[in-house]
C-alpha cells in the first residue's frame, strides 16, 4: 500500500466522523495558536525595545552613582558614591577621553506643575542644553527652542515641557512664553519637546526639563548637596562612533577613579552602554517569551493525549475492519502506517489551523497599536514540526495496537 492510498483511506476515516476529528484537533489548534501568537508578540516586543533604546541616543554611555554590581547591602553602602557637575566637566577636552563628543548631566525629581487652575504631578529633569542632542530630543519648528548654556550659568527659571504636560495644562494651546509654577516657583516655558512615545522605562512625554543648576540651587536645593558638592543623578556621555564605546567606558572609568581617589577599592559608580541596556532587555523578553511558550506548549501535550485517546477508540471501533483487511492480505506495517498517518493528519491539520489562528491573534494585537507582532518562518517551522512530532509520538501506541490484532480474533469481534 503506497503512502498516497494510505493517506486517502486515513482522510476518509476522519471525514466519516467530522465532529469528533475537529474536537480531537482542538487541543493542537489552541496550543499551536498560543505558541505562534506568543512568539510573534515576543519578536515584536524585542523589535520595539530595539527601536526605543536606539531612540535614547546613538552611541550613548551612561554613568550613575554607586556600584550597581554589588550584591551585599554592606558593600552597596560602602560604594554608594556620588557624581557631581565637576565630574561632568572633567571630560571636556580631556586627553584621556578623546572619543567623547559631549556630556549632559542629569538629575530627576518629582514636583507639582501648575498653570492657572490646572495642576499635575510629574517628573522634573535637571540637565544642560547638550541633553537634547545626546538623547535625541528635538523641538519642532514653531514650538520654541531648548534653553541655553547662559540659562544654565545664570540658574534661570526656564523650562522645556513635554507634549503630555502641554496637553494637560494648556489644552492644545501654544505653551511657549507662558509661565508655569513648579512647586510654587514661577518658570517661563521656552519650548515644547517633540513627542517620543512610550519606552521600556516609561513615557518621557510628560517630563519637564529645567537647567540643572536651577534644580540644584533653587527647586531642590537641599536634596542635591552632597559631601563632594552639588550631586547629580547621572551623566549621559555621547561617543563619536559605536566602535569606540568600549574604549570610552574604560577611559571614563579610569578618569572617575582618579577623581574619586579610588586606589584598591571598587568603583563607587557604574558605567554602562546603550548596548548593555538592550542586551539585558532582549534577554529578559526572550526568557519571558520562552516561558510563556512552554506554558502554551502544555496545550499541545493535552492535544496529543486527545489524539491518542481518539485513536484508541478508533482502533476498538474498527477492529472488524482491521481483521478483514488482514484477511485479504494487508500486512502489519500497512495497518501501522494507516493509523500513524491518521494521527499525523489530525495533528498537521490542527497545526495549520493553529498557525492561521495565531497569525490572526497577532494581527489583532497589531491593530491595538501597542506592539507589532512578527510571525517568523522559524516560529511556523517550529509549530509544524511540533505538530508532526505530537502526531507521531501519540499515534505510535494506537497504531501498534491495531497492527498487532489477530485477524481471526478481529473478525469475530463484536
Amino acid at each position: 500500500m503506497n503512502v498516497i492510498e494510505t493517506t486517502r483511506i486515513a482522510l476518509g476515516a476522519l471525514a466519516s466522523n467530522k465532529l469528533r476529528a475537529i474536537l480531537t484537533m482542538l487541543g493542537i489548534i489552541i496550543g499551536v495558536a498560543a505558541v505562534i501568537a506568543l512568539m510573534a508578540v515576543g519578536k515584536g516586543a524585542q523589535q520595539k525595545l530595539t527601536d526605543q533604546v536606539g531612540g535614547l541616543g546613538s552611541n550613548l554611555v551612561i554613568v550613575i552613582p554607586g556600584n550597581q554590581n554589588q550584591t551585599s547591602a554592606t558593600n552597596v553602602a560602602k560604594n554608594s558614591g556620588v557624581l557631581t557637575l565637576d565630574d561632568a566637566n572633567a571630560f571636556a577636552r580631556n586627553a584621556n577621553t578623546p572619543h567623547i563628543t559631549m556630556v549632559a548631566p542629569q538629575s530627576n525629581g518629582s514636583a507639582q506643575v501648575a498653570y492657572g487652575k490646572k495642576d499635575i504631578k510629574t517628573t522634573i529633569v535637571g540637565t544642560s542644553p547638550e541633553y537634547a542632542q545626546v538623547r535625541n530630543l528635538n523641538v519642532p519648528d514653531g514650538q520654541g527652542q531648548w534653553f541655553t548654556r547662559k540659562d544654565v550659568d545664570t540658574r534661570a527659571n526656564v523650562a522645556m515641557i513635554g507634549p503630555d504636560t502641554a496637553d494637560s495644562l494648556f489644552n492644545g494651546a501654544d505653551p511657549v512664553g507662558h509661565n508655569i509654577r513648579i512647586n510654587g516657583l514661577v518658570y517661563r516655558v521656552v519650548g515644547e519637546v517633540e513627542r517620543k512615545g512610550g519606552s521600556p522605562f516609561g513615557s518621557t512625554d510628560g517630563y519637564v526639563y529645567i537647567p540643572i543648576t536651577n534644580m540644584q540651587t533653587k527647586l531642590f536645593a537641599a536634596r542635591y548637596w552632597g559631601i563632594y558638592g552639588r550631586s547629580i543623578g547621572a551623566l549621559n556621555v555621547a561617543v563619536d562612533d559605536a566602535s569606540n564605546v568600549q574604549p570610552t567606558i574604560e577611559s571614563v572609568t579610569q578618569v572617575l577613579r582618579q577623581r574619586h581617589r579610588i586606589l584598591r577599592q571598587q568603583d563607587d559608580f557604574t558605567v554602562f552602554s546603550q548596548a548593555d541596556i538592550l542586551g539585558f532587555l532582549t534577554t529578559l523578553t526572550t526568557i519571558l517569551t520562552l516561558f510563556l511558550g512552554a506554558i502554551a506548549g502544555i496545550s499541545l501535550l493535552v492535544g496529543g493525549i486527545g489524539i491518542m485517546n481518539i485513536m484508541l477508540v478508533s482502533v476498538t471501533e474498527r477492529t472488524r475492519e482491521i481483521g478483514l483487511r488482514k484477511a485479504v492480505g494487508a500486512k502489519r506495517r500497512d495497518i501501522l502506517t494507516q493509523f500513524l498517518v491518521e494521527a499525523i493528519v489530525l495533528s498537521v491539520i490542527g497545526g495549520l489551523i493553529g498557525i492561521a489562528l495565531g497569525s490572526l491573534i497577532g494581527k489583532g494585537v497589531e491593530l491595538s497599536g501597542i506592539i507589532a507582532p512578527q510571525v517568523t518562518a522559524d516560529a511556523i517551522a517550529l509549530a509544524v514540526g511540533f505538530s508532526i512530532a505530537v502526531g507521531l509520538f501519540f499515534g505510535i501506541y494506537p497504531a501498534q495496537r491495531a497492527s498487532k490484532l489477530n485477524p481471526i480474533d478481529a473478525l469475530r469481534y463484536e
